[in-house]
């Protein structure tokens, strides 16, 4: 790491002629003696990507959010065509605020909008069902046998008589708590969607199907009839809309970050340039990623937010040191060529530590949150330039105001310490050092208590994405209060040779293992064919339910197949689908599911009959979980096995290695712990922020520890460097920290959810990051590290702060 070098390295230079433009570092020589025409191409490369960015699109894709190689996603894929949608289904809920669905005008309404959902893009139609489908089908037993037909038939012309047989054909199909309410107040329409939009054969606008949907609600949704809407594509809808808000949160962030920095140093032309560079970021940022053919969905949209806030407090450190040196007399082109000397390498440092604790995200396999760590890492590499080159050139023309850098001056150089400054001093001092470490291992041991708590996967009931008081969790309330069939179904696919789905050998394990999963307290019921083969025997034999039971006849189960709808098994008969109907969607309530199933499985011998897990919505989620709760700690491994590497490469020190990733670590347990507080579970949201925490967060630690490393090792006692780095440093460290917090901490306001928590949760690590450089930092330093003998002159004034 470049430090601070001393008074003999940068001299105070006021006359451009008595300053050497060959001297320094081929970069700085190769940037600050051609100027103009790194300005020159960055107006440019601002020109072509700002005309690119104009085209970012919002997306969302359900395979994006699906760990693509779990092996029940594989197996989901490979077989999604005999499943239909599987996991990707909109439910739609059509009530009669007064009287029931055995109504005319209502029996009408929701025939239009059946013929209107089946028509729009992207919809399977063979799979979708309603009352108006002719999949929906009645069975009765009669003197013959079994008779059946559609529940609408061609005969219903919407008088007493023809209304009344409606009513007796709901009655017998079967459908009542699944399709039909059980208060004849409400019926469903089921949409299976296809993840491509067969006109373009490009992954569904679910933006554009929600906006469909909502037109659908308030063109049929009246005094007399409400609809309610629920569904993957729903969600991932109205979070796209949601998204659409957050442009308000963008400019209430550069109003807070901008008011943060101006109140620092009082220079309106410098905090000008530093919030012109930042959105010059984000700018390369969106442009670069329409380039390179990505889009922004609901996880990465708030990746640019963090690039400006980082933009931000990174530009704070170059202008610091700029008012210092102006301050001292020094030339602003010259201060400007010092700062860049002090703090490129740094600056550089730090960036790759952001950059760490983005690209570990890679290595979870949910392309999503692969798509938000290359989106991020595309930003951190532009900050790369905008930051630690393009702002300094440009200080180097606009310069500062000089009473603000009089004003920064002053304060650096103010002998005595006071309040806040003189109370953190007072940490590298045996007592409050004891307390200091005393009190964080306190903390430390109950948040690793309180974190053995945390859950993996969602904790909340309907979408946890939205908050509990969106439209969509309403709906969602409203289908689960008023029918039995669960949203949340995991489904097991069972293949077999062509024709033989039906035998009595197959339908019996899969008669055992429906009756299995039964007995599970998550479990609400269970269809499959050998459920409905069971109900078939009790119809040919004039509805005797003695006769509830398989039969070990090939030939006779083989017959129940013309009854059979299409969701329970394919055409050729050599697959089977076994639903399972959950109570909720919690992690405790899919692991109790999936190792019964998994149990299950392994007890079988091998035969050419194969059980797999796992399709529906609760199947994706559950390899979702499962996915996550591996990647956790490995991430947090990876994330903190390469900061330990930088960290040892920057100070080559151990001692000085622990003393900056210790406060790392009890922000990352304190994190977690408050996840379990606020009742969040680990998931694709979440997730990421621990991350982040620890590789934004490290900064704080490199710039004040530079700085008492160098003192000590000029003989300094760990006293005096750490007072030495509160004045060059803890100012600045102060205000990055409240700079990146601030503007995370607007996400809380957002209508989506999960941005709010990941508001909340990264603010909460920055602030404690900030609070553990400037608190526990100095104590474990009172213990660990030691002054050297003095080998150089004293230091010079350094610009101060985290690059």
């Amino acid at each position: 790491m470049s430090l601070p070098n001393d008074d003999t390295a940068q001299p105070v230079i006021q006359d451009l002629k008595d300053f050497d433009s060959r001297s320094g570092s081929a970069a700085e020589r190769l940037f600050f003696n051609h100027r103009l025409w790194v300005l020159a191409l960055c107006l440019l490369a601002t020109l072509v990507l700002g005309w690119q960015a104009l085209g970012i699109q919002l997306a969302a894709s359900f395979e994006k959010t699906i760990p693509a190689h779990h092996p029940y996603i594989v197996n989901f894929l490979e077989n999604r065509e005999k499943l239909g949608a599987g996991g990707n289904a909109i439910r739609m809920a059509v009530a009669a605020r007064e009287g029931t669905i055995f109504d005319k005008q209502y029996l009408e309404t929701l025939r239009q909008i059946n013929d209107e959902l089946f028509l729009m893009p992207g919809v399977d139609r063979p799979f979708l069902k309603s009352l108006w489908t002719s999949n929906t089908r009645w069975v009765a037993v009669t003197e013959e046998g079994l008779d059946g037909d559609t529940v609408m038939s061609d005969k219903y012309d919407g008088s007493p008589e023809s209304m009344a047989e409606v009513r007796a054909n709901v009655e017998r199909s079967g459908e009542i708590g699944q399709l039909v309410a059980a208060d004849f107040k409400s019926s469903i329409i089921y949409v299976p969607l296809l993840d491509k939009d067969p006109r373009t054969g490009q992954s569904l606008d679910y933006g554009e199907l929600g906006r469909k949907l909502e037109e659908l609600r308030a063109k049929y949704q009246n005094e007399r009839i409400s609809i309610h809407t629920i569904g993957f594509a729903k969600v991932m809808g109205d979070l796209i809309e949601g998204v659409r808000q957050v442009g308000l949160f963008f400019a209430l962030a550069l109003v807070i970050c901008a008011g943060v920095l101006y109140a620092y140093t009082r220079c309106v032309r410098s905090t000008f340039i530093v919030v012109a560079c930042s959105l010059v970021a984000v700018v390369w940022q969106l442009g670069l990623l329409q380039l390179l053919g990505f889009a922004l969905d609901p996880y990465s949209v708030l990746v640019p937010f963090l690039v400006f806030a980082i933009g931000m407090s990174h530009g704070a450190q170059k202008m610091n040191g700029i008012l210092q040196d102006v301050g001292r007399g020094t030339h602003q082109l010259v201060a400007a060529r010092y700062t860049f000397r002090r703090l490129f390498v740094a600056g550089l440092t730090a960036l790759l530590c952001d950059a760490v604790g983005f690209a570990v995200l890679a290595l979870i396999d949910i392309r999503v949150i692969q798509e938000l760590a290359a989106n991020a890492s595309i930003g951190v590499a532009v900050l790369v330039f905008t930051n630690l080159v393009l702002l300094p050139v440009l200080l180097s023309y606009v310069g500062v105001s000089p009473k603000a850098a009089e004003r920064s001056l002053k304060q650096e150089q103010a002998g005595e310490l006071k309040g806040t400054w003189a109370f953190l001093a007072q940490f590298t001092q045996r007592k409050p050092a004891l307390i200091a470490v005393a009190a964080s291992a306190v903390l430390l041991v109950v948040s690793v208590m309180l974190s053995l708590r945390i859950q993996v996967g969602d904790l909340d009931a309907g979408a946890p994405e939205l908050r509990a008081e969106s439209r969509y969790n309403r709906d969602n309330a409203f289908v689960v209060q008023n029918y039995a069939a669960s949203t949340d179904i995991l489904t097991v696919m069972i293949t077999s040779p062509d024709d033989q789905c039906t035998r009595y050998a197959t339908l019996s394990k899969v008669d055992e293992l429906a009756w299995r999963l039964q007995q599970l307290p998550g479990v609400e019921g269970t269809q499959s064919m050998a459920g409905l083969a069971k109900l078939a025997m009790v119809g040919f034999n004039e509805g005797n339910f003695k006769w509830y039971e398989l039969i070990a006849n090939d030939k006779a189960l083989g017959g129940v197949q013309a009854i059979a709808p299409r969701e329970l098994l394919n055409k050729a008969c050599s697959f089977l689908s076994l639903h399972v109907f959950l109570k909720d969607h919690k992690a405790q309530t899919l692991d109790g599911v999936v190792g019964e199933v998994e149990r299950f499985i392994a007890e079988q011998p091998k035969t050419e009959v194969r059980y797999m897990l796992a399709a529906g919505s609760a199947g994706v989620e559950a390899a979702t979980n499962q996915v996550v709760r591996k990647a956790m700690r490995e991430m947090l491994l990876w994330v903190y096995g390469a900061v330990i590497v930088l960290c040892w490469l920057t100070f080559r020190s151990w001692r000085a290695t622990v003393v900056a990733v210790l406060p790392l670590v009890l922000t990352s347990m304190l994190c977690e712990a408050l996840m379990v507080l606020l009742g969040m579970g680990v998931k694709v949201a979440t997730l990421p922020v621990i991350a982040l925490g620890v590789g934004i967060g490290v900064d704080y630690a490199l710039y004040v520890l530079a700085v008492m490393l160098q003192r000590l090792k000029l003989g300094d006692t760990v006293d005096q460097a750490y007072q030495r780095a509160l004045q060059f440093t803890g100012r600045v460290v102060m205000l990055t920290g409240l700079t990146l917090a601030l503007a995370v901490g607007t996400w809380f306001f957002s209508p989506i959810k999960f941005q709010a928590d990941m508001g909340i949760l990264l603010a909460f690590m920055f602030l404690w990051n900030m609070v553990g450089a400037l608190v526990l930092l100095p104590a474990l330093a009172r213990w660990l590290l030691a002054p050297q003998r003095r080998e150089t002159a004293p230091l010079a004034q350094p610009a101060a702060g985290p690059a």
